[in-house]
């Protein structure tokens, strides 16, 4: 039986119509892994061109770009995947996502409902895979449906709280007509102010001997961090998340403490407090069970009051808790500090000093390194005036993605990756896109031949000593990953060194001109 195609799709089909509703809600930039399921989308966007496709060459990049991009523009990014295994390659940057809040959509493709009674090779349930990683899952049944679907979808990835919503689309919903989407609703993410609670959570404030406000969120952002500067002025502490979705750092800018990763080292550090206030973070937990400790992190006789909740914009309610409070303005901050050029053996200190050093006013820094970049986050705080965007959800493979959809959101800021090998190794795809896509990108490996991260929790857990099997699954120097190869051979130039000299040169050179680049920095 021969197949026998249009010669032209009609005016309006359905993905013509999920085009221009996307359009319509202000999404303008689609990270893409297509398949067959998805061509009459690809197809459309010929005809739709407010909306910029990115190619991803594994879904992983795709889904990470897309947080990337909503955690710096604000407003939501789209993900085209292909069926259930298309989705099960980007779930991990997904994750992250949702515990970064970021209003991602992703559209994935099905078969079509006539297809589906067939149980073809790639047919899968596709809601049951998104669950874990979405806010809002729907599934289109015809050609209808998709317009009003799509609106919907990204007025729920705007929450709040904010996070992924996923709309499957079968094929045949975008290949048949359908109407136009209907006019588009408002949508937009307002802060949350409950100003009785401010009140009474200033009284309780007042009447603590120690407390300690937890800043999480857009709290994080320079509106909040303004609040927060009066607070902190008036001696109350302010902490941070771990790892929040994006701060604002540098000079005149607050750098409050940040939650230790390690249990025991928070416990430690929370104990003298009798009040955490929690504004737009969730109540501190450790990150993994360890034998014979606590999971929470709350010290005992430890008050926990929730100012605004996790994922809320909480920078309105900050300044006004600030003014019940009488907090005044905060003294200007000091200008940007005058580090010397650091010599010696390489090290994530040393890296941390020329970061500082020569990070341009407007830089994003995307985090992913675990392990080595402490060092360069302390550094950094006295920088120029920089975002940090860290790793939310703790599963490695995001940094390099967030880069690329950081520096398509900002297009004129200078974007550095800091990244391990072994993270960097979980999407190295990325590279290919930065280079087709010409992306002002920095990509910063810190070599150090291990999964240093599972070294240290091998020992914590109380496993033992690892023996031969065990130590060849934290070992990644056998062979050593040649990161340069790598990165020429997807397009982008690199460059390789093993002292602080080297590297602070190299570096500068980086900040100074446009466009990508990779430095493999060889560290102990």
């Amino acid at each position: 039986m021969k197949l026998t195609l249009p010669d032209a799709e009609p005016e309006a089909v359905g993905a013509d119509v999920v085009l221009s509703a996307l359009a319509g809600a202000g999404v303008d930039t689609l990270f893409a892994n297509p398949g067959t399921s998805e061509m009459h989308l690809v197809a459309a966007l010929d005809r739709e061109p407010r909306i910029r496709p990115v190619l991803c060459l594994f879904e992983g990049v795709a889904t990470g770009a897309a947080d990337g991009y909503a955690r710096m523009a604000g407003r939501p990014a789209c993900v085209l995947l292909h069926l259930g295994p298309g989705y099960s390659n980007g779930a991990a940057n997904l994750h992250n996502a949702r515990r970064a809040y970021s209003p991602v959509v992703s559209l994935v493709g099905d078969h079509a409902v006539s297809h589906r009674h067939l149980d073809a090779p790639l047919a899968s349930d596709i809601a049951t895979l998104a669950a874990a990683s979405s806010n809002w899952i729907r599934t289109a049944e015809e050609p209808n449906d998709v317009g009003l679907l799509v609106q919907e979808a990204v007025a729920a990835s705007m929450g709040p709280p904010a996070g992924p919503a996923t709309l499957i689309l079968p094929a045949d919903c975008t290949w048949a007509p359908a109407p136009p989407p209907p006019p588009q609703r408002a949508f937009a993410s307002k802060p949350h102010l409950d100003a009785a609670q401010v009140e009474a959570a200033a009284a309780s404030i007042r009447a603590a001997r120690a407390p300690l406000l937890l800043l999480g969120g857009k709290a994080l952002e320079e509106k909040g961090l303004r609040a927060a500067a009066r607070l902190a002025g008036a001696g109350y502490r302010i902490a941070t998340e771990t790892f929040p979705a994006r701060q604002a750092r540098g000079t005149n800018i607050i750098a409050p403490d940040r939650m230790k990763y390690f249990g025991e080292l928070a416990l430690a550090d929370l104990a003298p407090h009798d009040l955490l206030v929690l504004a737009g973070a969730a109540e501190p937990v450790a990150f993994f069970a360890y034998p014979n400790a606590p999971g929470s992190l709350v010290p005992p006789g430890c008050r926990v009051l929730p100012l605004v909740p996790a994922g809320r914009d909480s920078s309105d309610a900050l300044a006004f808790l600030a003014d019940v409070l009488g907090c005044g303005e905060p003294p200007a901050g000091g200008p940007k500090l005058a580090l010397a050029e650091p010599t010696g053996q390489l090290t994530p200190q040393s890296i941390g000093i020329s970061v500082a050093r020569h990070l341009p006013s407007g830089a994003i820094v995307s985090d992913d390194a675990v392990t080595g970049s402490q060092p360069v986050f302390s550094a950094t705080a006295s920088a120029a005036r920089h975002d940090w965007l860290s790793l939310t959800g703790g599963a490695i493979g995001q940094g390099i993605p967030v880069g690329i959809g950081a520096a398509i959101a900002q297009p004129g800021a200078k974007v550095v990756v800091l990244t391990g090998d072994g993270a960097g190794m979980y999407t190295p795809q990325s590279l290919w896109t930065i280079a087709r896509e010409n992306l002002d990108v920095i990509v910063v490996i810190f070599a150090n031949r291990s999964y240093r991260i599972l070294d240290i929790e091998y020992r914590r857990t109380g496993a033992g000593r690892p023996g031969p099997a065990a130590a060849a699954l934290l070992d990644i120097g056998n062979p050593a990953l040649d990161w340069v190869a790598l990165a020429k051979g997807h397009g982008v130039s690199a460059a390789t060194c093993s002292d602080a000299s080297s590297f602070d040169a190299l570096f500068a050179r980086a900040m100074a001109q446009p466009g990508p680049m990779l430095i493999e920095a060889v560290i102990a």
